[in-house]
């Protein structure tokens, strides 16, 4: 597939055509893609000259030494090297958007915390200034842990331009459409879909159906990945083939930009004449991508008991301890329950990990009211939670036939550590001050009676 666009017009050529049109499958893949003939060297990385007066340059997403399974990078071939792209910089202030560590003395987290959605505002909001920041946690100065957000545009961001050095960004989308112009080409993002967008991968962000809200995991460490199913074995939960990585697409225009980017924690840009969009062509391994939500295969229980929520993980991010994670996400959509003699809706239940949930569309089988689309949870590490009253009697007294749960689709960002409110979750975010409530009504059922049930 060959993309080329200039003036913000786009130009196809001839191409493949289905499902793949404008990507190629595959998670993790080493990828090549042109969007000019002969522009990618053959049987080598950097020619003496590159075809169409490019430049070769590599972008490393690991370190050089990192072991081959894990070793990411991919080699460009661009109108101007990057260095171009960058000249001097002044720090500039986005006030909503926060990284770790952020604790505020006079905020609590400790709690268990539920929001309705963050209503749009009047205000013309950028894909960097309608970033709100919910959660931080970890320290971005280690490349460890994780931020949450909600966004909030309607407005694209015409000739500005933005990087994060610090993290890897899986971005969830509630409502709208958003068209991410990358480096490495070009993805068009709207509800059921998720995008991951590398650390150090430069793009523009325009409005295609709008006002867009969403939510974004800002990973610090290691960079996602798929799940080891172990006894699952090779199929079910989220496949490779259905992850979509753009094909090469560029950008040749001479005009003011700006080129924002975040390093620790801090936002900083630079001014230059032309637009950084000049990739033409590339291969490799570490590129960003796209997956449908409605292509995840969930698996579960069968005949009793309810499987632990990690059995509905579509990616993880690895930390230094085996089995634990730096951030998993999770995902609930529509499934069979068909478990006997059990308590079907999620358990009650404290654990190390710290859970931050979201609502794409639909209604939550835990929590039926008041969770609602666009709406987010907090239950911090070994803090209690689970069913309220209305979820454990309906579950508890239901006649256990075949039921599907349909409509409805929420996903979970969970983390080894603390995640901290920021002012904004505490204050401004429409925090519902009775969520805690909801298990108040729960009746002591304790009789001491032999064999009562």
């Amino acid at each position: 597939m060959n993309i080329r666009f200039s003036e913000r017009k786009m130009t196809v050529a001839p191409s493949m055509a289905g499902p793949n049109e404008g990507y190629m499958p595959g998670f993790g893949n080493d990828f090549e893609t042109e969007a000019l003939p002969d522009a990618l060297p053959q049987g080598m990385n950097s020619p003496q000259k590159c075809n169409y007066g490019l430049y070769g340059e590599q972008l490393s997403g690991t370190a050089f030494t990192a072991p081959a399974a894990t070793n990411e990078r991919t080699w460009v071939y661009r109108i101007r090297p990057s260095v171009k792209h960058s000249h001097r910089y002044e720090r500039i202030d986005l006030p909503y958007w926060k990284s770790a560590p952020h604790v505020i003395e006079d905020v609590t987290s400790l709690g268990q915390y539920r929001w309705d959605p963050v209503p749009h505002s009047e205000e013309p909001l950028t894909w960097l200034t309608g970033m709100r920041t919910m959660t931080t946690a970890g320290d971005v100065n280690t490349q460890t842990g994780m931020a949450s957000h909600i966004y909030l545009v309607t407005k694209s961001m015409e000739d500005d331009y933005f990087y994060s050095a610090d993290s890897e960004l899986l971005v969830v989308p509630q409502e709208g459409k958003l068209r991410f112009f990358t480096e490495l080409g070009i993805i068009e993002l709207e509800p059921r879909e998720i995008a991951l967008l590398p650390r150090g991968l430069l793009y523009r962000v325009e409005v295609v159906n709008g006002p867009a809200r969403g939510f974004v995991c800002e990973n610090y460490g290691q960079k996602f990945a798929l799940p080891d199913r172990g006894p699952i074995g090779a199929n079910c939960l989220a496949n490779r083939r259905d992850f979509k990585t753009p094909v090469a697409a560029f950008e040749d225009r001479e005009i003011a930009s700006t080129v924002t980017i975040k390093w620790c924690g801090q936002f900083h840009r630079t001014r230059i004449g032309h637009s950084p969009l000049d990739v033409v062509a590339w291969h490799g391994n570490y590129a960003p991508c796209k997956y449908n939500l409605s292509d995840y295969c969930p698996v579960g229980a069968v005949l009793f008991d309810h499987p632990d929520p990690s059995i509905f993980t579509v990616l993880t991010a690895p930390s230094g301890v085996e089995g634990t994670a730096n951030i998993d996400f999770v995902l609930f959509r529509e499934r069979w329950m068909v478990a006997e003699n059990t308590f079907r809706p999620p358990w009650y239940h404290k654990n190390v990990m710290s859970e931050l949930m979201g609502n794409i569309y639909g209604q939550y089988d835990a929590k039926p009211k008041g969770f609602v689309p666009g709406g987010m949870s907090l239950h911090n590490m070994m803090l209690p939670h689970g069913p309220d009253r209305n979820a454990f009697e309906g579950a508890s007294n239901a006649n256990l036939e075949a039921h599907k749960l349909d409509n409805t689709m929420s996903f979970m960002f969970e983390t080894r550590f603390p995640q901290h409110l920021t002012r904004f979750a505490a204050t401004e975010a429409p925090l519902q001050d009775d969520y805690i409530d909801c298990w108040t009504d729960l009746e002591k059922k304790f009789d001491g009676t032999p064999g009562l049930k």
